[in-house]
């Protein structure tokens, strides 16, 4: 009789042991590489999870690999929680600069991370519009490549199209593009909407987070098209509402340091300016 009173313990551990194991089988399988629907031929390889590198300020590293013509891309994403960290747009005009890498301009002017910001001419002298300090350019662009607006008002920041901004509306700002994602929505980008680029992001998320992100590979990139479903699908956890493209290419760097963490993603070209991201004064 106790032999088989213990036959009987055995079988509903067995059981537990069994549906354990299938619970860890399932997070491994959701792990495997996974396709975009927009690029069939590129993968996520590991799609990374966030890490906190400063108060409020989040890092996360995604890998991605193309087919055709092979790549190997890390796309290197930054979000800041507004509750400690606020951006400055950061002009090298400021420091007597014509410009500069971004790395010098954090370290100029105390940024704890920062991205390069818009386009701009042979002179180095912003395209579109453009207000910071004494520095303004009020005329908003029609460029079909221009349809995005970065600005602080307030302290607080806000992304548009370009046909809906008032420059009363910015106490700073800047207008880059084209806009790829507005209020959720993707919005048909025509011009070299399939080109794979180096590319520079910044975004707002549903929690009013700031997200900045930018390509880091030799050769290639993405398209505006895969940007506008790694961050507005939710299988990747990004999910930015708003998200503009800024200038990209050799202009594309990012620069971070913290007491925790350092990385710095150079470009081959100074700009003129970029966007910072500072410990909020109270």
């Amino acid at each position: 009789m106790a032999s088989n009173m213990a036959k009987r313990r055995v079988a509903p551990l067995a059981v537990l042991l069994l549906f354990a194991l299938t619970c860890r089988v399932w997070p491994q399988a959701a792990q495997r590489p996974l396709r975009l629907k927009a690029s069939p031929g590129l993968t996520v390889t590991d799609a990374g999870g966030w890490k906190t590198v400063f108060q409020g300020a989040e890092y996360r590293r995604i890998s991605l690999e193309r087919i055709d013509p092979y790549q190997s891309i890390q796309l290197k994403v930054l979000r800041f929680d507004s509750r400690w960290i606020e951006p400055r747009v950061v002009h090298s005009a400021e420091y007597r600069l014509r410009s500069a890498t971004v790395k010098t301009l954090a370290e100029k002017s105390g940024a704890l991370a920062i991205i390069n910001a818009n386009y701009f001419d042979e002179r180095h002298a912003a395209l579109g519009f453009f207000k910071a300090g004494s520095e303004r350019n009020l005329a908003i662009s029609k460029s079909p490549l221009f349809t995005g607006i970065f600005a602080i008002k307030d302290r607080a920041a806000l992304i548009m199209h370009r046909d809906q901004f008032d420059p009363e509306q910015a106490d700073e700002g800047l207008q880059a593009g084209p806009l790829l994602l507005a209020k959720g929505s993707p919005l048909a980008v025509t011009r070299g909407a399939d080109k794979q680029f180096r590319r520079s992001l910044i975004g707002i998320d549903a929690a009013r987070r700031l997200v900045i992100a930018v390509t880091d590979n030799l050769f290639g990139g993405l398209t505006w098209t895969e940007l506008q479903e790694l961050f507005g699908a939710p299988e990747w956890r990004i999910e930015t509402p708003d998200l503009m493209n800024l200038d990209g290419g050799g202009s594309t760097q990012l620069s971070i340091r913290t007491a925790g963490y350092e990385e710095h993603i150079s470009g081959t070209a100074e700009v003129p300016v970029a966007i910072g991201f500072f410990p909020k004064s109270r």
